[in-house]
């Protein structure tokens, strides 16, 4: 029997399916199809094939594929940033929202002019001196002591976790 991914693409699906260990993560089967239909609109269907056969492991690709669904419903929401744009801006609610709208059957829309996203200005002194989280912070008006943001002092240089393009040799 099809996966609800390749039952909505009208492929054929077999036990080696790119598609099945990628929609194990989503609950409903009528969700699972709404996001694959999503993903293959926006990507296209081979691209969005041949993205996930690329990646080596299926918990991987069940990453991937939220990767993929996260970054797509950024791109429609923001178009000029996509999801990092949302993120940096303190938006990330919107790419959430978009995600949720898209697993229900419905189609994210993009920002209007009512939403306003701050643009960075890299001239700056506050960015120049402090980066450009601290300028984040000040134009949400959010105390960083408050945040759950790690200092920058404290961040580490090494990490464990595999690297983003070590992730496709």
């Amino acid at each position: 029997m099809s996966c609800n991914g390749c039952r909505v693409l009208r492929k054929g699906c077999g036990v080696n399916c790119v598609l099945r260990p990628c929609l194990e993560s989503i609950q409903s089967p009528d969700a699972q199809g709404h996001a694959t239909l999503f993903l293959s609109k926006f990507f296209g269907r081979s691209d969005l094939v041949n993205f996930i056969s690329a990646v080596p492991s299926n918990q991987q690709r069940a990453a991937l594929f939220q990767s993929l669904l996260y970054e797509a419903v950024g791109r429609t929401v923001n178009p000029v940033n996509g999801a990092m744009g949302l993120l940096s801006t303190g938006n990330w609610h919107l790419c959430e929202a978009g995600v949720q709208t898209v697993l229900a059957g419905g189609s994210p829309a993009p920002l209007g002019d009512e939403t306003w996203i701050h643009d960075v200005d890299e001239s700056s002194e506050v960015f120049q001196d402090k980066g450009a989280w601290a300028m984040m912070m000040n134009q949400n008006q959010t105390d960083p002591s408050s945040s759950n943001a790690t200092r920058q002092e404290n961040v580490t240089k090494s990490c464990d976790e595999p690297k983003l393009l070590d992730l496709f040799k």
